[in-house]
């Protein structure tokens, strides 16, 4: 056994030592002498104290006294690209619920598929977090949530979507306060008033209304089921836009529901879809035609859970104005009128879906379907483009038989052999149906798709003059496309980033140049005289069977416009041949629109990247007044355009407005065999053509 000596004694030194056993291999931790029960007790002491300070910094930063206050009812601002207020439209809340009054079949299928276990939980779930995780780890993403309805609840007491590991302490915390404070009753039923169910729809009495017409006590087990599954995502799932993505997910709120014991598989399956009555609450405007058309835009990006919204959109207020101050002006002689200013990307700057938003919100620009008439022509021409013909190509303007059908000139009037060119500036039917049948409907048809054209499209030979019913919007997208060089050109109302615009093609550039020596021809040199600018103006007219519809849609600068003016009833508009009208509120419009240099002004600076709610409601009381034509009727302004004389058509081309300009230094040059051109006629001359359907059995 050896020996523990002091070193610092002689070795022949008696120093009182004592034997000490051999070592046998292990040694001591040198951390032993520090661990003591004393320093444990410290460490411990540390632990607890800093969990009681992150506890109590916890509660000092969540929102407690907020949590136990009625929910904010959500509000959206919409603001144009300048930053002014244009809209402000709240969500649509009933009366509050109370769960105490609510049937079982009602309220089980939010406890089954939001929180199984909430009535045996304090208000935060380590079993069903648990159950959560090992169900996102079997199927490698999230497929379950471990936030129980108390934590959801707490949500909606913060202002905004963060989430952070800090939050969901927070939540945490709000969730345990929520649950000290209110009965488990009156915390399900602030969660079932306050959340939200789609379509700006927030709360269980406005949902049930909203989608079955019906309170929620008179729900069936499927409606019920239905209206739980939409709380995943509520926004995409909403039945008014895909009833198939909310039957599927209903179907996984009733497997839960058999799962947990509400229902048996056979009381499952016997349990039908869920049908839609949609209509049991009164529309709420927004106050302008193209608010209403954006809105659904503007929701598909919203977060769901928040109630405070303010998003820009890519209405120019400038734009807005001057497209309502051009239309009263000129005048439309008690007529509807729709316009549509768009940028060749496609963000709409200004839109006039009628003469009175505040007497009937029905958008003439989006919502009506209208024959274009010869508008429509734009893609019997741009086929044979692609064919291979030029704009010198020759054309027969006479009359012509198919089958039973015989189309006509105005006034009939035909020029014999003449170029594709002159043809379209006169907007000739007979060669324009000639045209087509030449190069196949199926190829008129494949370009007014390609241009953006979605819906049914006549496919007899009267397609060519314009006989389908399309909306404006899509007109001027098409157009826009001709502008840009690329297609389809989709209409929006939102700024998208880059990697969210939608796919496009390139025009041939070739093509392009062919079919702006169309356009500018038929504007300047033609039947849309009455709308060419001192800068290069390209458009063309149209005037649908009777002269129902007018039309005049083109573009200069960087601004695509379109504009329709004609009646609700589908009388017929006096003087409506030859583009008189649109294509006058088309140049009132564009003379006020086009800055120097031949490009629309760009807007005011953009606010900051999170704009505060406006609080000023006369801003939006006197933007919905000098959004409506008819709302503040004013006289025209000195150097106004005149208001035009729409009594019958006398049959002359309108006086141009400005001196012609040359044609563009980017037109394409006429080859040595293109013909003579087309000189304007002078003041009082015949026509040399007019642009009406004329078409007769």
């Amino acid at each position: 056994m050896g020996v523990l000596r002091d070193p610092n004694l002689p070795p022949d030194a008696d120093d009182g030592s004592v034997p000490v056993a051999p070592q046998t291999g292990r040694t001591r931790s040198r951390w032993t002498p520090w661990i003591t029960r004393r320093r444990l007790k410290w460490v411990a002491a540390g632990f607890v104290g800093a969990f009681l300070l992150l506890v109590a910094i916890l509660f000092i930063t969540a929102p407690l006294s907020k949590s136990l206050q009625p929910i904010t009812a959500p509000s959206l601002t919409l603001l144009s690209a300048e930053g002014v207020p244009i809209a402000r439209r709240g969500a649509v809340v009933e009366a509050p619920v109370s769960v105490a009054k609510l049937p079982p079949r009602v309220i089980q299928p939010f406890i089954a598929i939001e929180d199984r276990r909430f009535y045996h939980h304090f208000g935060v779930d380590p079993q069903g977090l648990l159950r959560a995780l090992v169900r996102d780890l079997r199927h490698g993403h999230v497929v379950e949530g471990g936030s129980t309805i108390t934590q959801q609840l707490a949500k909606l007491s913060f202002l905004s979507p963060e989430q952070t590991a800090w939050r969901k302490l927070q939540e945490m915390v709000l969730a345990l306060w929520l649950e000290a404070r209110l009965g488990k009753n009156e915390i399900l039923s602030r969660y079932l008033s306050s959340v939200y169910f789609g379509d700006n729809v927030y709360g269980l009495r406005a949902a049930a209304k909203h989608y079955f017409s019906r309170e929620p006590q008179d729900l069936t087990t499927e409606q019920a089921a239905m209206l739980a599954g939409l709380l995943k995502e509520p926004s995409t799932l909403a039945p008014t836009e895909n009833l198939k993505g909310a039957r599927k997910r209903a179907a996984v709120v009733v497997q839960a529901m058999v799962e947990v014991g509400m229902l048996t598989p056979a009381q499952a399956k016997a349990l039908p879809p869920a049908k839609l009555k949609v209509g049991g609450l009164e529309y709420v405007p927004t106050g302008s035609y193209f608010a209403d058309w954006v809105m659904p835009q503007v929701q598909a990006t919203l977060n769901d859970k928040y109630p405070a919204h303010v998003v820009r959109t890519t209405l120019e207020d400038r734009l807005q104005r001057a497209a309502v101050g051009a239309i009263r002006s000129v005048g439309t002689g008690g007529a509807q009128v729709a316009l549509i200013a768009m940028h060749r990307d496609g963000r709409v700057a200004a839109m006039v879906g009628g003469t009175s938003y505040a007497k009937s919100p029905f958008n003439r620009a989006t919502q009506a379907k209208r024959q274009p008439g010869s508008t429509f022509k734009l893609f019997v021409y741009l086929a044979a483009m692609r064919r291979g013909d030029t704009p010198q190509s020759p054309i027969l303007d006479q009359p012509v038989r198919i089958g039973n059908w015989a189309p006509q000139n105005f006034g009939n009037e035909y020029r014999g052999m003449m170029t594709l060119r002159q043809a379209f500036a006169l907007s000739s039917n007979v060669a324009a149906v000639r045209l087509s049948e030449a190069v196949g409907r199926e190829q008129v048809l494949q370009a007014a798709r390609d241009l953006g054209l979605d819906g049914e499209l006549e496919t007899g030979p009267t397609m060519p003059l314009g006989t389908s019913s399309v909306p404006l919007i899509q007109m001027v997208g098409a157009y826009a496309a001709i502008d840009a060089g690329r297609y389809p050109v989709r209409p929006q109302g939102l700024f998208l980033p880059a990697d969210k615009q939608p796919a496009a093609t390139g025009l041939d550039p070739h093509i392009r140049s062919e079919m702006l020596e169309l356009l500018w021809a038929a504007a300047n040199e033609g039947t849309g005289q009455a709308a060419r600018l001192s800068t290069p103006t390209y458009g063309k007219t149209g005037t649908s069977q009777g002269g129902r519809d007018a039309y005049f849609i083109g573009f200069s600068g960087d601004l695509v416009v379109g504009v329709w003016v004609g009646y609700d009833d589908n009388r017929p508009i006096p003087g409506a041949q030859g583009g008189h009208l649109p294509a006058t509120i088309w140049h009132a419009f564009m003379s006020q629109a086009m800055a120097p240099g031949g490009k629309s002004a760009p807007p005011a600076p953009q606010p900051r990247d999170e704009p505060a709610v406006p609080n000023d409601a006369r801003a939006l009381s006197q933007v919905d007044r000098e959004y409506d034509v008819e709302d503040q009727p004013s006289s025209p302004e000195p150097g106004a355009a005149p208001q035009p004389d729409t009594s019958e058509d006398d049959g002359t081309v309108a006086t141009p407005i400005l001196d012609i300009p040359p044609p563009p230094a980017n037109r394409p040059a006429r080859r040595p065999d293109s013909g003579p051109g087309l000189a304007p006629p002078a003041d009082g001359e015949a026509p040399v053509a007019s642009d009406g359907d004329g078409s007769r059995q």
